[in-house]
């Protein structure tokens, strides 16, 4: 076996009960769990009680997301399963700064919550939505996307899908032009245009709370959303940024495949990450821990 990859999820994927069952078979999973609830009390009863609806909002699913990522890492390195290099998507890449060691797990949670809420205002501010547009070349996208006032390619997830960010007043009309090319437009179930314009005023107030924080050299190579490549320079750049520009998930999964990650193991809810990483690389492995039942399939898969 070659590399191995922890790779954590991004919003849109949260559901009712998630890490429950993580809880119940990993002490390690607990704990994560207990130390959330110390400095965000309810947490935990969010996670496993809340409904759908409260868990969509932006200030609940990023830390409640954040926790049960961080929960099926501790599971994982609880099993004695490390990685060899790490990335998040969008508010996952808050749990890999956190997982690789970058900063400590409280930290991360203060920033996470801080993000949460700070990007749901953004959104409340403007009338704004998110598309997955599948069956487009970049290039074609790009330029359809300059035909709007406030339509943006945002997300670049795998070869034929790209996420993009506009204005609800003109999504419809965005929709059918991408249906006349060809494509096909998906709405996210996000509440917001996040990695746009829209959220300049989140980045601006979030680069006040990185100010505070103090980042250590990560365990091991810690990919950038910004870029597509390992983290270097001003870590706390990178991460207000990042609000606001695209994800270059295609390029960070691809830089970890010629580094030499041939496993992958998507942490935190859903199989969203596996599904871009399959559709960009072949002859690879995919795993996912969301569960008691994922955690297991994992370790018996990787010979823990």
């Amino acid at each position: 076996m070659g590399q191995v990859a922890f790779v954590f999820a991004g919003q849109g994927a949260q559901y009712p009960g998630m890490g429950r069952t993580l809880c119940e078979c990993s002490a390690a999973a607990a704990e994560v769990f207990r130390r959330a609830d110390a400095i965000r009390p309810g947490t935990a009863d969010m996670c496993f009680s809340g409904t759908a609806e409260a868990l969509a909002e932006t200030r609940n699913t990023q830390p409640c997301m954040y926790t049960v990522e961080m929960a099926a890492y501790a599971a994982l390195r609880e099993a004695g399963i490390s990685a060899d290099a790490m990335a998040g998507f969008s508010l996952g890449e808050l749990a890999a700064l956190a997982a690789s060691g970058a900063v400590s797990f409280e930290a991360g949670l203060g920033l996470v919550i801080r993000r949460g809420a700070l990007m749901q205002e953004s959104a409340e501010r403007a009338e704004s939505a998110m598309a997955a547009v599948v069956g487009m070349a970049p290039d074609a996208l790009e330029a359809l996307c300059g035909n709007y006032q406030q339509v943006y390619p945002v997300n670049y997830n795998c070869p034929g899908q790209i996420a993009v960010s506009g204005a609800k007043a003109e999504m419809d009309a965005f929709k059918a032009a991408v249906k006349a090319a060809g494509g096909r437009a998906i709405p996210l179930r996000v509440k917001g245009g996040f990695h746009s314009p829209f959220m300049a005023a989140a980045a601006e107030g979030f680069a006040a709370d990185l100010t505070a924080v103090e980042f250590a050299s990560p365990a091991v190579p810690l990919y950038s959303d910004c870029t597509g490549l390992p983290y270097e320079g001003d870590f706390a750049a990178l991460l207000q940024k990042q609000i606001v520009s695209p994800v270059r998930w295609q390029s960070i999964v691809e830089h970890m495949a010629a580094n030499g990650v041939d496993t992958f193991i998507e942490l935190g809810p859903g199989s969203t990450l596996t599904g871009l990483i399959s559709k960009t690389l072949s002859g690879v492995r995919t795993l996912r821990v969301e569960d008691a039942d994922t955690l297991a399939e994992t370790l018996k898969e990787v010979g823990a």
